[in-house]
């Protein structure tokens, strides 16, 4: 019944958007965390399937989450502590991807990229995909500990990144800091076989890279650079297209790091941050680049923030992010449609705490993501789901 309502319902909100663009409006629902003070919706498809992270019980852990009519459910771990998802996974079966610790140490003890998400307690990391109730480990290519999955499609196709065998030099390690990566890592696919797994092309010149979303016509974007700090930095010197299993590069707003696509719709359509200028410093604005091609689009920044990232894109063209003070404070949840930014707080009056980032937007203009008591993100933090009011949906572009 489901599989009907949903087309029937995007048809009826799309035949009402031809109307005169007018400022949306939206209401905010707070979910409940799975008993700790912090939460996150990073993903939200077609039929209102939350996915994303929580704190368990006296913030002793964070565990991947889903949410859905009101319900919560703790996705578990791969045996370690932590895990989490955190990218917009962008499939209507219930398939869900993510990171999650195991118990296994970690013969290089290595940091790699899970630490920034979910902390390093000297075990392994890998990549899973959840379905039907089990969670499953995605492996890293031959030679490698680690892997990170971001998203699944509705071919069962995964992607993400997975570390090899290859010793890099061009790895950061830097144990005062906490960061140590030592195996080069590749842009990889898994499926939609069980254990399937094949790397993508890098740009010419590179040496690691990441796959960070994928589309239903296996349309990749991700990054290709130098090893660095695994997937930050000069890691995303290059912001990449993968069509037909071909390594493009669709340019950059003038910076040579942290240029990083964070999804694609299912025309085409690709966002994300990239700085403005040069330097390693974090100095990025949200993008836009359509399925035509072209260069990307800065899209700016709320008034008087510095910074911006966009982190979902509908297949209507609706894009989500955050906009962020100096120094990444001070931070407020963005709706860009009919190339105006809206301070996502502006658009739902009467709500309690800061809608600090938003994460995903599915094609029902429904938008996930994490408030927060304040603009700085103090907690308590809780996942939230936004729901447009009739009558002020987005026109298709």
């Amino acid at each position: 019944m489901q599989k009907r309502i949903i087309p029937f319902l995007v048809a009826t909100l799309l035949a009402a958007g031809t109307a005169a663009a007018a400022t949306p409006r939206y209401t905010v629902s707070h979910l409940a965390s799975l008993g700790g003070t912090s939460s996150q919706g990073s993903s939200i498809n077609d039929f209102g399937l939350i996915s994303g992270f929580s704190n368990t019980q006296d913030d002793a852990n964070v565990h991947a989450a889903i949410w859905w009519f009101g319900a919560k459910q703790d996705l578990g771990t791969l045996g370690g502590a932590n895990s989490a998802v955190l990218w917009p996974v962008k499939n209507d079966l219930g398939v869900v991807s993510g990171i999650a610790q195991t118990d296994r140490p970690n013969p290089l003890a290595e940091s790699w990229s899970c630490r920034p998400f979910i902390g390093y307690d000297g075990n392994t990391c890998l990549g899973f995909v959840w379905a039907f109730g089990k969670m499953q480990a995605l492996p890293p290519l031959p030679g490698g500990y680690n892997s990170f999955a971001t998203g699944t499609n509705n071919r069962l196709q995964t992607i993400g990144w997975a570390e090899n065998g290859v010793h890099d030099p061009n790895c950061n390690a830097d144990p005062a800091k906490g960061l140590v990566q030592v195996l080069q890592f590749l842009p990889v696919v898994w499926g939609p076989g069980k254990n399937q797994i094949h790397a993508l092309p890098l740009l010419p010149g590179d040496d690691s890279g990441a796959a960070t979303a994928i589309n239903d016509h296996g349309d990749v974007v991700g990054i290709s650079g130098t090893c660095d700090q695994a997937v930050g930095r000069h890691t995303a010197k290059h912001m990449v297209l993968w069509k037909n299993g071909h390594a493009i590069d669709i340019g950059n707003l003038g910076g040579d790091a942290w240029n990083t696509p964070m999804a694609i719709n299912q025309r085409g359509d690709v966002v994300g941050f990239a700085n403005t200028g040069p330097g390693a410093g974090f100095s990025a604005h949200a993008f836009y680049r359509d399925r035509h091609g072209g260069p990307p689009i800065d899209l700016g920044t709320l008034p008087g923030d510095s910074s911006s990232q966009a982190l979902g894109i509908n297949d209507r063209g609706q894009v989500v992010g955050l906009s962020c003070g100096a120094g990444s404070s001070g931070c407020h949840g963005f709706l860009w449609q009919d190339s105006v930014m809206f301070d996502l707080d502006k658009l739902a009056p009467g709500h309690a705490g800061v809608l600090t980032d938003a994460q995903d937007v599915n094609d029902l203009g429904q938008i996930t993501g994490q408030a927060c008591a304040d603009a700085d993100s103090s907690p308590p933090c809780y996942t939230f789901r936004a729901d447009p009011v009739p009558d002020y949906r987005a026109r298709r572009h």
